[in-house]
């Protein structure tokens, strides 16, 4: 065989499509393609996308391409909208997954923004729905105990750029007045800034800061201990599958007890969109979602709650509150003492955390690239939605994203022993003795190197 060179090559006039190597496609992909399919997905979302075209025109991008390359966004780990279409561009086994034939170009990213500012946040929800209507059919969702928390998602908005409310002045105009305050005339930009470090009483607020860029944003602490505009994010899960049945977006300066109602509401609406006639019974959550006020509403709905009592050095008072209030109060009290509701909050630890880190560290959307409190809500909710089919995936065939797969062969060969043996097979007249060496690393992408690598072959002729 002669040595093949690599030189540039002229591209032909004329190519004929059925020459065009086809992509085996990945099996992952594969196998969600056909989850849609069964579900009719394509045929749901262009009935929900319908009413906000028109009629006639040259034809859009089909709804069901745009969804899933945001839910391509959950499964490679991409948070950016110019991110997703470069990768589905270059790997042809996402362009089987949209449904695209080899000569058709996939969606720019300005089209994503173009197609989610025309769809309302109404879609995008209903989209979700129709993901746990897929879950309750396949009898993941329970409808007994439903797990809350909430999480903070970092703005797409830096906080060089807050501005005064009242004023709109910037911060450096607002130190450079306090300086002279100060009786520093005249001060220069290095003045200000050991000014500015050294000064006492340096806080920001909400009340009193914003930012141009992106108003819905709010100044926040990152889970990291770093200071950032950010939103809030509320997952409330289904204890017992993992589903994440309403996924809620707020300001990150929102009280946990009250983005609590708006997450229970949206939760019940998603359960009726789903068919889903069973209501939730148990909510449970941490001590920040603590108020008599919320726990009496969930009394009110026929929920039982199981939220802890943060402490206080002052004794509750209930001579100007409702009678029903003190009733929710004590019976939450009581029932947070007992062995129930210690399970309950492990398993809120344990699976809320989880669906956080799927979303926000794997999924990359702790970052978000959108800004205003809508935007926001439009791609996360698909990105928790991406989250709940992988979440079937998992359950249906043990491999919840395509990362994953790479990762199975060494989830079960990585069992904490190695494999050693002398296998001796019979090929002809000869016997090839085999001496392995296998330990599977950590990495997975380098399994396959590690065994080529620590597998030994010898043979030895011998006569039969």
């Amino acid at each position: 065989m002669a040595l093949g060179k690599r030189r540039a090559k002229q591209q032909e006039l004329l190519v004929p499509t059925t020459s065009l190597p086809r992509s085996p496609g990945h099996p992952f992909y594969a196998k969600l393609n056909e989850l849609l399919a069964d579900a009719k997905f394509d045929r749901h979302v262009e009935s929900l996308c319908e009413p906000h075209y028109k009629e006639g025109g040259r034809p859009s991008i089909p709804p069901g391409v745009y969804f899933r390359m945001l839910l391509v966004g959950y499964f490679e780990g991409v948070d950016s909208q110019r991110g997703i279409a470069w990768r589905c561009s270059d790997s042809r086994s996402l362009q089987d997954f949209l449904g695209l034939l080899p000569t058709e170009r996939t969606p720019d990213h300005s089209s994503l923004t173009v197609i989610r500012k025309r769809l309302p946040v109404e879609v995008h929800e209903e989209v979700f729905a129709f993901v746990v209507k897929i879950a309750k059919s396949k009898g993941m969702v329970k409808g007994k105990s439903l797990a809350v928390d909430t999480t903070t998602l970092e703005a797409n908005a830096a906080m060089k750029s807050i501005v005064r409310r009242d004023t709109g002045k910037g911060w450096s105009d607002y130190v450079r007045e306090l300086a002279k305050e100060e009786g520093i005339e005249d001060p220069t930009e290095e003045d200000l800034r050991r000014f500015d470090r050294k000064r006492r009483g340096k806080k920001v607020s909400n009340k009193d800061w914003q930012s141009p860029s992106d108003p819905d944003s709010r100044i926040a602490r990152m889970k990291d201990g770093r200071t950032h505009l950010a939103y809030k994010a509320q997952h409330a899960l289904d204890t017992d599958s993992e589903i994440i049945i309403s996924a809620t977006i707020h300001h990150a300066d929102t009280a946990d007890s009250e983005t609590l109602k708006d997450g229970i509401i949206e939760a019940e609406a998603v359960l009726v969109s789903a068919e889903h006639d069973n209501p939730y019974e148990e909510v449970v959550a941490d001590k920040g979602y603590h108020k008599t006020e919320t726990l009496a509403w969930l009394k009110d709905r026929g929920i039982r709650s199981y939220i802890p009592q943060p402490r206080s050095q002052r004794k509750r008072k209930w001579t100007d509150k409702p009678e029903s209030w003190q009733e929710a109060y004590r019976a939450n009290r009581r029932r947070v003492a007992g062995s129930r509701s210690k399970a309950l909050q492990r398993l809120r630890s344990e699976r809320v955390e989880r669906s956080f880190a799927h979303t926000c560290r794997s999924g990359a959307a702790r970052r978000t690239w959108l800004r205003g409190v809508e935007n926001v809500k439009k791609r996360y909710v698909i990105h928790v939605a991406a989250r709940n089919l992988g979440t079937i995936m998992r359950s249906l065939f043990g491999v919840g994203t395509p990362r994953s797969m790479r990762r199975g062969l060494c989830g079960l060969l990585e069992a904490g022993f190695v494999i050693r043996g002398l296998i001796r097979s019979r090929i002809g007249h000869c016997y090839v003795t085999i001496v392995g060496f296998f330990r599977v690393g950590a990495r997975s992408h380098r399994c396959e190197a590690l065994f080529l690598s620590r597998l030994q072959i010898t043979a030895s002729s011998t006569a039969c």
